[in-house]
C-alpha cells in the first residue's frame, strides 16, 4: 500500500489549484454531504455532484483516494500484457481514471471522458491542464448521459465508482454498454459488502459473455469469499494539507478500500496461469510469510512461504495485500 502512484503529486498540486478561492465554508459543508451520501447504500435520486461548489468538495475530498485505488487496479491490469491506446471512461467525473491510465500504461495516446454533470467535466479539464503527459493534457470531457452514450469504442473502459448510484437494472445496461463499448473493461467499486457484491454481478457477466477475467480472482468458479466475507484491497493515500482539512482529519494518510473486476473480450488477451492473489495483509515472521490467499483451484485459504524457497521467499517479503502470489 506504500507505492505513490504516478502523477500524483501533479494531481495533488492541480487539486491545490482548483479549490483555491473556494469559500472554506461552503467546501466543508459540501463535503459533509458527500460523505453521507457515499455511505448510502441506496441509489442516488439526483446527481451527487449538484453544484460546482459540490465538484470542487469531491475533488478535493475523494479523487486522491479514487485515483489510488485505480492507480492499483490499473497496474495489476497492465501487468497482466493489457498495453491500450485508447480509454474510455464512463461516467468519469472530473477524470480520476485518465490519471490513473496515464501512469498504469505507457501506450496511452488518446483518452475520452463522459459524464453527465458538465460542472465535473469542466473541472476535469482545468486539472489535466497542469499534467505534464500529452495523453492527460489531450484528454476529452464530454458531456452525456448513461444509457445515451455517444458511440465511442475504446481499446479499455473504465467504470469507476459509479454503479452505488443506479439500480441493478442500470447497473447492467451500464456494464453491458461497457463491453459493447471495449476491448477489456475494468470496473470499481467501493471495498464494501455491497460494493463487493455489485463486483459480484459484473463478474457473473464478463464470465457468462465468455470474456477472459485479467484479475483479481485467478479462476472463474463462484467466489470462496461469498459466505460470511468479501472480497477488498486498500490503497494508501498520502493527504494534502487541504484534505485533512476538509475531512477533520489528524494523520497525514488514509487507507482507501476498493473491489474490482477486470475483463478482456475474447481474443483479445492470451491465456496465462494465475499463482493467486493476496486477500489480506501478508504476516512476515522470521523465516517465513504467511498469507490469505484466493487460489487458482477456486479455493482460499493460508499459505506460507519459507525461507528455504529462496527467491520465491524474497519476492514473498515484498509483496503486499492485493498482489499476485509469489
Amino acid at each position: 500500500m506504500s507505492r505513490t502512484p504516478p502523477y500524483a503529486a501533479e494531481l495533488r498540486a492541480a487539486l491545490s489549484h482548483a479549490v483555491r478561492g473556494v469559500d472554506e465554508r461552503e467546501l466543508a459543508r459540501a463535503t459533509e454531504a458527500l460523505v453521507a451520501r457515499y455511505r448510502s447504500v441506496a441509489p442516488a435520486s439526483a446527481p451527487i455532484l449538484a453544484s460546482r461548489v459540490h465538484v470542487a468538495a469531491y475533488a478535493a475530498y475523494r479523487m486522491p483516494a479514487t485515483h489510488a485505488a485505480l492507480s492499483r487496479v490499473l497496474g495489476y491490469v497492465a501487468d497482466r500484457g493489457v498495453a491500450p491506446r485508447t480509454l474510455l471512461d464512463l461516467g468519469g467525473g472530473t477524470g480520476a481514471a485518465a490519471w490513473a491510465a496515464a501512469g498504469a500504461f505507457p501506450s496511452i495516446q488518446a483518452i475520452t471522458v463522459l459524464d453527465q454533470v458538465e460542472d465535473a467535466l469542466v473541472l476535469g479539464r482545468e486539472l489535466v491542464a497542469h499534467a505534464s503527459a500529452p495523453a492527460l493534457t489531450d484528454a476529452s470531457f464530454l458531456r452525456a448521459v448513461a444509457g445515451a452514450w455517444p458511440d465511442v469504442e475504446a481499446d479499455l473502459v473504465t467504470v469507476s465508482y459509479v454503479l452505488s448510484e443506479l439500480d441493478e437494472t442500470a447497473q447492467a445496461g451500464l456494464v453491458s454498454d461497457a463491453m459493447r463499448r471495449g476491448r477489456a473493461v475494468v470496473v470499481v467499486e467501493p471495498g464494501t459488502p455491497d460494493g463487493y457484491g455489485r463486483v459480484l454481478r459484473v463478474r457473473d457477466a464478463f464470465i457468462g459473455a465468455g470474456w477472459t477475467l485479467v484479475g483479481p480472482c485467478p479462476h472463474v468458479t463462484e467466489c470462496p469469499l461469498v459466505q460470511g466475507d468479501w472480497c477488498h484491497f486498500a490503497a494508501r493515500v498520502n493527504r494534502s494539507a487541504e484534505h485533512r482539512r476538509l475531512k477533520g482529519a489528524e494523520l497525514s494518510y488514509e487507507d482507501e478500500k476498493f473491489s474490482w473486476v477486470a475483463a478482456a473480450a475474447p481474443g483479445t488477451l492470451e491465456p496465462q496461469a494465475s499463482p493467486g492473489r493476496i486477500l489480506r495483509h501478508p504476516l512476515k515472521r522470521k523465516g517465513f510469510v504467511e498469507f490469505q490467499v484466493c487460489r487458482p483451484d477456486g479455493t482460499a485459504g493460508r499459505e506460507v512461504v519459507s525461507k528455504k524457497a529462496g527467491e520465491r521467499y524474497r519476492a514473498a517479503r515484498d509483496a503486499e495485500w492485493g498482489d499476485p502470489l509469489p
